[in-house]
């Protein structure tokens, strides 16, 4: 897709993503603070409107740059600080990008994740985001046209969240439950996996029953 389609599916998405903030509020309360869904509601506010703003030329990278922005300035929260620099990280694969493809996605979310990786000093297992990021973007790469890429990546991020629930916390407030953390879902994981069914809920399944209707 274009630049200002992207743009567009962005919006679109996380309008959609911010009616899962309370499942991520309710599974952050269990295993941290609580303030995932207040991160995710005001943040994606934040780059809704931040890409109102953006001009029709904007490319690919500033699109995401200025989603990194938004994001971080709308909370000050370390999920939000570590979501803005994975943005960050995912632009610079789309330095020379005019149109983002399935090969692209996933060089984004791989940059993003492994600097996610970095910067959270977290690893797979540890039952973080990463543990449903990194699936994703191995499914991404597997190819395929952007239907069949986006279900793969949804279903083993989807895998990967059921996981993470006899996994033990290991980074962050959550770990200090230590085994208590067994049993329970991890909320960022969840996050990530709630923001590609919402991508697909957004971009894909309104396309898919208009062809349905048409045909």
């Amino acid at each position: 897709m274009l630049a200002t389609e992207l743009n567009e599916s962005i919006r679109r998405s996380l309008t959609e993503l911010v009616r899962y903030a309370d499942e991520l509020r309710d599974l952050d309360q269990a295993l941290g603070d609580g303030d995932l869904g207040i991160t995710v509601s005001l943040g994606a506010t934040a780059v809704i409107a931040a890409l109102e703003e953006l001009p029709d030329a904007a490319t690919p990278a500033e699109i995401a740059k200025a989603c990194a922005k938004a994001f971080a300035n709308a909370n000050p929260s370390t999920m939000a600080a570590l979501v803005a620099g994975g943005l960050l990280a995912g632009s610079k694969t789309w330095t020379d990008t005019t149109e983002v493809d399935v090969a692209a996605a996933a060089r984004f979310i791989r940059a993003g994740g492994a600097n996610i990786g970095q910067r959270g000093k977290t690893e797979l297992g540890d039952k973080t985001i990463l543990d449903a990021i990194m699936p994703a973007a191995d499914a991404l790469e597997a190819g395929g046209d952007a239907v069949t890429a986006l279900d793969a990546a949804i279903a083993a991020a989807e895998r990967a969240v059921v996981e993470t629930r006899g996994l033990q916390s290991r980074r962050g407030r959550a770990s200090w439950l230590q085994e208590r953390s067994i049993g329970l879902q991890d909320p960022g994981a969840t996050a990530f996996w709630r923001y590609l069914q919402s991508w697909r809920a957004a971009n894909v399944a309104g396309a898919e029953q208009l062809s349905g209707e048409l045909a």
